[in-house]
């Protein structure tokens, strides 16, 4: 009887092994730019492709897929492009990259040719993810407002809903300073993720929005430029469970990073992911224009 015991005891840290299995991978990717996209968010489509690439190629893709609308407008005419690739289309999750992305430039028929090739860890997804909605919002605070493209002088509010309770820690890198800044939790809080209810609509970073009793610690956020255009990236994470403490809810802030270099906040990030399977990180991409 006590070996057979002993038997299930390995054999469930066998699967809790496998299903929380990471593997170190590597991809390139060539991406074609459309003729108005500038050479930095080319660069960054190209590595956000082959990062999925890469992904694919170690743990598969998934048989469903979502598919996207993309609209343009040029001269006053309207282009409407599919685009049917996605993080939801691998059966696995991005956790670090190791060393630099290399990129190779070129012209080819009047078309920026972008190949980058980049190396890193991944994390396999074993399980349904929980299907939570972040939308950054411009101006407003209806989902109607929804945009990642800024202007100077912009408000910026993030809506957010999830179908389960859980925890919810959104960062912000500048990418003209390096610097990322923990934005939610708001800078009172001293936890280290935001308590969310399942099923609720939050709108984040706005006291009009918020409950009575929280609105004077709310953080509100204007977007400013320096330069003709600057990028942004916004870090959503959320879990099930407190993010940055396994055991049960604590008060303490030293897991919870507010202002640190990029590359600090990537080998924390790192770290925390793969210490914890429950997390799942969302990157939303901004956009600010003079």
């Amino acid at each position: 009887m006590n070996r057979f015991i002993l038997f299930i005891i390995f054999a469930l840290f066998f699967v809790m092994g496998y299903s929380q299995r990471t593997a170190k991978v590597s991809a390139t990717y060539t991406y074609y730019a459309p003729e108005a996209m500038s050479v930095e968010e080319a660069k960054r489509v190209a590595l956000d492709r082959a990062k999925i690439q890469a992904i694919a190629d170690e743990f598969g893709t998934i048989v469903s897929q979502s598919t996207s609308t993309v609209i343009t407008n040029k001269n006053g005419e309207s282009d409407t492009q599919f685009v049917a690739l996605g993080g939801s289309d691998v059966k696995g999750e991005w956790i670090e990259t190791i060393g630099n992305p290399e990129y190779q430039l070129k012209f080819e028929n009047h078309f920026l040719v972008v190949t980058c090739s980049v190396k890193g860890k991944a994390r396999e997804i074993t399980s349904a993810k929980i299907e939570f909605l972040a939308t950054t919002l411009r101006n407003g605070t209806e989902l109607r407002f929804g945009d990642v493209n800024f202007r100077d002088g912009d408000d910026l509010y993030l809506y957010f809903q999830s179908p389960i309770n859980g925890y919810l820690a959104v960062y912000l890198l500048d990418e003209l300073s390096q610097t990322v800044y923990c934005i939610l939790p708001y800078k009172a809080q001293a936890f280290s993720a935001y308590p969310v209810m399942a099923n609720k609509e939050y709108v984040m970073f706005s006291r009009k929005e918020a409950d009575k009793s929280e609105r004077p610690i709310v953080d509100e956020y204007t977007l400013n430029c320096e330069n003709d255009k600057e990028f942004n990236t916004l870090y959503i994470l959320f879990s099930p469970y407190q993010i940055g403490k396994r055991n049960g809810f604590d008060y303490s802030i030293e897991d919870k990073p507010n202002n640190i270099s990029y590359s600090d906040f990537m080998s924390w990030l790192s770290k925390t992911l793969s210490k914890d399977n429950n997390i799942q990180i969302q990157e939303i991409y901004i956009s600010i224009s003079k």
